[in-house]
């Protein structure tokens, strides 16, 4: 039972992440033109980490993250934290998104996804409970 719950949750996040990586992709192609000059972020890539931070005693399993249309799926993940490698957007990147879930010791757990931008913590996102999915959207 508690296999099938997370599969499902598994299956729900990424489809939450997938849908909003494409709702942001096209957004940032319906307004192209070739004078982005004053949107932020648009002649300059960025180094982008995702990271999650589980309470005590919860099991940090799976995540899913990435910049515009491309996402990553990490699975198989353990322990109460987690940090992704290093990612570097392109010029003209329009945003990151990042889906994590995790199992908590019980109804008051906790868990918070955060991503930073060149060094700079730019949005989080949290969930209580005992089965936890944190999500966080940053448009550059």
């Amino acid at each position: 039972m508690k296999k099938m719950k997370m599969s499902q949750l598994l299956r729900g996040a990424f489809f939450v992440l997938l849908t909003t990586m494409l709702i942001g992709a096209v957004t940032s192609c319906s307004n192209d033109d070739d004078d982005d000059n004053n949107v932020n972020g648009s002649k300059k890539s960025h180094k982008v980490v995702f990271k999650a931070i589980a309470s005590s005693g919860s099991n940090i399993e799976a995540a899913v993250y990435g910049i515009d249309g491309n996402p990553t799926t990490a699975t198989s993940l353990s322990g109460a934290t987690w940090t992704s490698p290093e990612v570097t957007s392109e010029a003209g990147a329009y945003n990151a998104n990042v889906v994590v879930n995790a199992l908590g010791v019980d109804a008051s757990s906790n868990l918070k996804v955060q991503i930073w931008v060149d060094g700079e913590l730019k949005k989080e996102g949290t969930s209580t409970g005992k089965i936890l999915s944190a999500s966080a959207s940053y448009v550059f």
